[in-house]
């Protein structure tokens, strides 16, 4: 098997590249910094890559709002690159910052370029939130949650929401992470079936701060479109790749890290 290349975008802001870089080479792939500017000038191509992924931080200094700089320059002078890279099966991965960029392109959750039909806002706290969280996966199509519905026990659903599965933990790190859009938009994702992560807390779905660190509709922390390819999550994977990452890794009960399975189930892909 020849391991997949991948692309860690990164431009003027971002700092969680490292990272993402590390856990793909954890994950058995083979990735690459590439700056946005590189596929500006053409010296680089989408093509050239399996996997994408857009890392977290503060992108242009997330002037204007998060992630919106980033997401003009893809739909716009990029546009052609990443329809092609889409069309062609790859995986696009978007954490943090890079969530909010793939909603404000578009690409997320209904692969509309152009057309964004939902939005990350100011957390209901007014405050950045840095520190970790429960969240509950989605049965979903989701190829980089893939397996991950069985992590643990069955988390019951308000509301006639879809059940949640697999419980993990894992850090958040944001001021701009609350999921809105209208009601008609968050039925059709509800219905869809496109809802891949979830804030949870004791009782289920949470919606109520602190559990839900921002105040998103229907505790929703990630997302992926109908190809299952594509994923948007606000939580970070890559901070938790190996055990001692988290707080309490000398306790009983975290046997692995949770975060490294995105990056495995992504490099699994191609094999």
């Amino acid at each position: 098997m020849t391991p997949p290349r991948v692309c860690i975008l990164y431009t003027d802001g971002t700092n969680c590249d490292v990272e993402t870089t590390t856990a793909f080479k954890m994950a058995g792939g083979t990735p690459e910094h590439i700056h946005v500017n590189q596929l500006r000038d053409g010296s680089r191509k989408l093509s050239d890559y399996q996997i994408i992924v857009i890392s977290g931080g503060f992108s242009y200094g997330d002037d204007i709002r998060a992630g919106q700089i980033l997401a003009t320059e893809l739909v716009t002078m990029l546009v052609c690159q990443l329809r092609e890279f889409v069309e062609g099966g790859g995986l696009i991965l978007g954490i943090c910052n890079g969530f909010q960029v793939l909603v404000r392109t578009g690409l997320l959750p209904f692969n509309t370029l152009g057309q964004p039909s939902v939005s990350l806002t100011v957390n209901d706290s007014g405050k950045f939130e840095c520190r970790w969280v429960r969240l509950g996966v989605e049965n979903t199509r989701c190829v980089f949650t893939c397996g991950m519905e069985h992590e643990g026990t069955t988390v019951p659903a308000p509301r006639g929401l879809r059940t949640l599965w697999g419980r993990i933990e894992l850090p958040v790190a944001h001021k701009e992470g609350k999921f809105i859009a209208d009601s008609d938009t968050i039925a059709r994702i509800e219905r869809e079936g496109l809802v891949a992560l979830r804030y949870d807390d004791a009782d289920g779905i949470a919606t109520a701060y602190p559990a839900n660190p921002n105040g998103s509709i229907n505790g929703i922390a990630g997302i992926c479109d109908s190809t299952g390819r594509i994923l948007g999550l606000m939580p970070h994977p890559e901070r938790f790749v190996v055990l001692t990452q988290h707080p309490n890794w000398r306790r009983p009960g975290y046997v692995a890290p949770y975060g490294l399975r995105f990056f495995l189930n992504a490099v699994k892909f191609f094999a």
